[in-house]
């Protein structure tokens, strides 16, 4: 009776050690690797409502109107590469809450929340005008932190917006929706089709 009981604990205890060597590999293996469930087709899509609200945008009647636009804009961009990123996830089994995705996530939010900050600050002090070399630059800031944990044409991607960004406060103010275009626009475009052509999706 004693024996059986030893037995019976030694195998369990056995079976508990050796689940947790691979719960300790598994999550070695998903620190290593790279997030790939960066949706390019999404990232396309949203370059093309870009374009649409840019040009929206410069026929604006008020500077009110203006940031409305772009804050629809941003809205819509958050919720199709959330929704997207999500379904990427799932269909390739990476998680958005561990490993080298949650590691992407914690990168690429800080400067969306200072960029809504900044946001309302500018507005504030009525700075519309500074606005969108402000959100080019530190959403490339984002990407390109993010990038490090993810696939190699990513950190490239935000590297080209903090270009835009530079060029924004470059170019006279009336430029300012024509960059936006650029970065927002067609280089999501040229990247999320990169993106979806080698990573799947």
């Amino acid at each position: 009776m004693n024996s059986e009981y030893t037995e019976t604990t030694h195998s369990t205890s056995v079976h508990n050690h050796a689940l947790g060597h691979l719960g300790y590999i598994r999550e070695t293996i998903e620190s290593s690797m790279s997030f790939t469930a960066i949706p390019g087709r999404a990232i396309a899509l949203v370059g093309f409502t870009a374009i649409v609200a840019a040009w929206f945008a410069s026929q604006a009647q008020s500077d009110f109107q203006w940031l409305m636009i772009w804050l629809a804009e941003a809205a819509i961009a958050f919720v199709t590469g959330s929704y997207a990123m999500i379904q990427k996830a799932r269909q390739a089994d990476v998680s958005l809450l561990r490993g080298a995705g949650r590691r992407f996530l914690l990168s690429l939010s800080p400067p969306i929340v200072v960029a809504a900050f900044m946001t309302a600050v500018f507005y504030h002090h009525g700075l519309f005008h500074i606005m969108p070399g402000m959100w080019l630059l530190l959403f490339g800031v984002g990407v390109l932190s993010a990038g490090v944990f993810s696939v190699r044409p990513v950190p490239l991607m935000g590297f080209t917006f903090m270009a835009c960004g530079v060029l924004t406060y470059v170019f006279p103010a009336a430029w300012s929706d024509v960059m936006m275009a650029i970065g927002f626009g067609i280089v999501l475009i040229i990247f999320g089709f990169i993106i979806a052509q080698r990573y799947g999706g």
